[in-house]
């Protein structure tokens, strides 16, 4: 079973996560909004997996990558949850590949709740919409993404 504690390297690394996944949404702000998006930051969300300080950190960098959404304070609340959950979700997976799985379906489920009547399209094509946005995302990009930093953090091993 996996444990953590919180320490000041933990908090390092969570803020760290944080500012890149902030900086890569807002700095990629036409792809990173609406039904039809490509949010290059959620290639992060499978870090929980590997490091527990990338549960706060990624929804923290959701939640501040939120203040700049069209949408408002309902995706700044609806997206951050949503990334929280699926963090907690990915670091309990038994394995890598079960792991790319929850920021996928949960945003898939959950983001068309809110986006589908913002957007005037119906929940079912949101949800289809965001889901492969997530699924190209996090196969292409999240995948390699876990497998450098479970490289670095091995021959840095984290000692909290």
């Amino acid at each position: 079973m996996k444990g953590f504690k919180i320490s000041t390297r933990f908090i390092a690394r969570a803020a760290v996560i944080a500012a890149v996944y902030t900086v890569l949404t807002m700095a990629l702000q036409s792809i990173s909004f609406g039904p039809i998006q490509f949010r290059i930051a959620e290639a992060l969300t499978v870090l929980p997996f590997a490091d527990a300080a990338a549960i706060p950190g990624v929804a923290l960098g959701c939640l501040f990558a939120n203040l700049g959404s069209p949408l408002g304070l309902v995706d700044i609340l609806g997206g951050s949850s949503i990334t929280l959950i699926s963090a907690y979700l990915t670091y309990k997976a038994p394995n890598r590949y079960v792991a790319l799985l929850p920021p996928i379906v949960l945003n898939a489920i959950g983001v068309p709740i809110y986006l589908a009547p913002a957007v005037g399209q119906p929940y079912w094509l949101v949800a289809v919409q965001v889901g492969m946005g997530q699924l190209v995302v996090i196969a292409v990009l999240g995948l390699p993404i876990l497998s450098l930093y479970e490289r670095i953090i091995s021959r840095f091993p984290i000692k909290d």
